[in-house]
């Protein structure tokens, strides 16, 4: 997928004209993005069109009038974009209390590097472990206690590319504290597909 460029943040008056069908768009990308992973996590799969998204929003919330603030953003969520055999994702816990933050934060140290893709069926199944996106990896990682935001990838080998288009494919977590697994729908594998060939 093409990075984006300055020009394809518009300004705030023109975002405002076109705001809410962009809105309505992105809310249904995400629909078949987003992924639940048992009760405490959600996974959404980052592609050009929401990562444009949050830079409007950024601009529209922050009142961003200066091309060299928009570059700033531009320079951090960029990398969020995935390119042929690549898949990304900001990882969201679930926290929703003083107490679950308490308790699950430090419990859950090591998360970015425990959710796989398992692609595929019976003995050609592969697995395909996540690592935290190399931008964000200094910000996020720590070793005592998590961050309740991640931002992750996987790189897929052609044979794992093959086998995702081709057949069954899962998300799951294995981490000490925490598993789940779930699958895929159709429609998420045909939407994480259609980011390569856009």
């Amino acid at each position: 997928m093409a990075k984006l460029q300055l020009s394809d943040i518009v300004d705030l008056r023109q975002y405002e004209r076109e705001r809410e069908a962009f809105r309505r768009s992105i809310i249904e990308l995400k629909g078949v993005r987003r992924i639940s992973l048992g009760n405490l996590m959600t996974v959404v799969f980052e592609n050009r069109d929401t990562i444009r998204f949050q830079i409007q929003e950024m601009a529209r919330a922050e009142k961003m009038l200066r091309d060299e603030q928009i570059e700033t953003e531009l320079d951090v969520y960029n990398p969020m974009i995935p390119e042929k055999g690549e898949l990304k994702a900001t990882l969201f816990l679930e926290l929703t209390s003083k107490g679950m933050l308490e308790k699950w934060l430090p419990a859950l140290v090591g998360i970015e590097r425990s959710i796989y893709l398992s692609v595929g069926d019976g003995p050609k199944a592969k697995k395909i472990m996540s690592r935290p996106e190399g931008g964000h990896e200094a910000q996020l990682t720590r070793e005592d206690v998590t961050s309740s935001v991640h931002y992750v990838e996987w790189a897929l080998d052609q044979e794992s590319q093959d086998l995702l288009a081709e057949g069954k494919a899962f998300l799951g977590i294995d981490h000490a504290k925490y598993q789940v697994l779930q699958e895929l729908s159709p429609a998420t594998v045909a939407s994480l597909l259609s980011d390569w060939t856009n």
